[in-house]
This record gives C-alpha cells, sequence and structure tokens, in this order.
C-alpha cells in the first residue's frame, strides 16, 4: 500500500479561504486541477490520470484508465495535479476555494481511514489517498438525495481538504440519533452513518413550503459535515438576480451594467 505523505498546511482566509501546505523534500500534494493559486520556486508540477494512488493505478496501463473513468463518472475530471519538492527544504504550494465558503481539513486516519463526500468537495490532499466512487444503495437516496447515486470516498491515512458553501458545521452523532437536513446541505459524513431521504409526509408544505418533498436523514453513530450555501443554490439566486426583466420586456444583458448591479445588488437581499 502506498504511504500517503506527511504534510503540513495553514489555512488563510474567511469567506474565500485557501489553504497553503508546507512540503519537505520528496514530499507531495495532489490537487484538482486549476485550484493552485501560487508556488515555491522548488514545486515541480505533473500531471497525472486519476489520482496517482496504487489502490486505482497499480495495474499498468489498464488500471490508471480505470482510475481516470472512475473520476469521470463523478462529474470530475479524468486529469489531476502533483506538486512536489524534489530538492532540501522547505516548500509552499497553495490551492484556493472554487466559490465562497470554508476549507474543511481533514485528517482520514481520525475516521477510520476513509471519508464519504459529495461529488465537488474534493480539493486537494496528500499524495497517497485515494479518491474512488462510492455508490449510494438506496434507491431513495440515490433519485432524491440531491446527490444522486454516485458520491466520492477518500480513503488513506493522511490529510484531506475539503471544500464547500457558506459556513461549515460539523456534528458528531450517537448511536440511533437521526439528524434530518436539507438534501443539498451535506457536504461530508463518516462511513459509518446511515444516509437515506425520505418523504416529508406533508405534500402541502412540500410544495409550497419551500423544502421540498424530500429531506435527508443521517442516523448515527458517527460524524457529518454540513454547508449553509450549497453552491447549486447560489447558483440559482445569481441566475434568478441576472434573468430580471427590463422595462420593455427584454431579458437585461450585459450592456447595461447599471441594471446588471442593481439585480445582483439584490442577490441576498431577497428571499
Amino acid at each position: 500500500m502506498t504511504k500517503v505523505h506527511d504534510i503540513d498546511f495553514k489555512l488563510y482566509g474567511d469567506d474565500m479561504q485557501f489553504v497553503e501546505i508546507e512540503l519537505d523534500g520528496g514530499e507531495s500534494v495532489l490537487a484538482e486541477a486549476g485550484a493552485m493559486m501560487y508556488m515555491d520556486e522548488k514545486i515541480v508540477m505533473e500531471t497525472i490520470f486519476g489520482d496517482g494512488s496504487e489502490k486505482n493505478q497499480g495495474k499498468g496501463l489498464m488500471g490508471k484508465i480505470i482510475g481516470a473513468g472512475k473520476r469521470a463518472i463523478t462529474g470530475e475530471g479524468i486529469f489531476m495535479t502533483v506538486f512536489s519538492n524534489m530538492q532540501e527544504g522547505k516548500a509552499h504550494v497553495s490551492f484556493a476555494a472554487p466559490y465562497p465558503g470554508k476549507i474543511i481539513p481533514a485528517n482520514l486516519s481520525e475516521f477510520g481511514g476513509s471519508l464519504i463526500c459529495q461529488k465537488d468537495a474534493f480539493l486537494c490532499a496528500a499524495k497517497g489517498i485515494s479518491i474512488d466512487i462510492h455508490l449510494q444503495k438506496k434507491i431513495g437516496a440515490g433519485f432524491f438525495g440531491g446527490e444522486g447515486f454516485i458520491m466520492q470516498k477518500l480513503e488513506g491515512d493522511g490529510m484531506a481538504f475539503l471544500h464547500a458553501g457558506g459556513t461549515i458545521i460539523k456534528k458528531n452523532l450517537q448511536p440511533g440519533e437521526i439528524l434530518k437536513i436539507d438534501t443539498g446541505c451535506l457536504v461530508a459524513m463518516t462511513s459509518d452513518v446511515d444516509y437515506d431521504v425520505q418523504f416529508t409526509g406533508d405534500i402541502k408544505s412540500g410544495l409550497f413550503g419551500g423544502e421540498g418533498l424530500f429531506l435527508a436523514t443521517l442516523r448515527g453513530p458517527g460524524s457529518v459535515w454540513l454547508q449553509s450555501l450549497p453552491f447549486s443554490r447560489m447558483a440559482d439566486r445569481i441566475y434568478s438576480a441576472a434573468r430580471g426583466k427590463g422595462s420593455k420586456g427584454e431579458t437585461k444583458g450585459l450592456n447595461n451594467p447599471i441594471e446588471e448591479l442593481s439585480g445582483l445588488t439584490n442577490l441576498f437581499g431577497r428571499d
């Protein structure tokens, strides 16, 4: 089994965070393509298929293709980038969050060596972390869970970094304890949490209450991470604001910056 590299890190910022990772000589970090913000001169970049872990790519070319294919199934790119410090001494590389929110550092060894997360939550990790697919076994969770049947599963004994929107909260569930959440607010959970989606039981509230007909239910024991602003919800608000009509009924375009600015300033001021 590939040994996961032991990396140090520091988080910067509040609502638009980035993580700076310190690499000793011979250490590497794996990241989504395009996530890098800056790096020292010592750092060397290499683009690879999949995650580069022995689990997903240890069987030659076919293993690499399978590893990349799994990432494609989860909606991610088939290529990832490895940043390595191949010289003596320390070097730094940083990765930025793609939209407003928080970065979640998680030492997988503290959670039984695995973590299940939403498809677009992964930002970067120590080299050696395996990024695999996780299939929802329950039909209800797959159809109505907001994330579909396929999520990501991170495995290893090192550091991984996730990103999600708004404010992040971690909840530790006791055995048998149930937490009901909006289906889009789940960021990650430990593998021992039982995840399902249930009908709210009230059609009127579901149709007109704005919360939908289904809620996700998380049953302990285990830990879960929740986000206050799912990216899909933020995108809907931006689209609604930009789609506003002008006085003559035309859709407003970028040729009227005053109208566009007015729409965007109302983005978070309306319900």
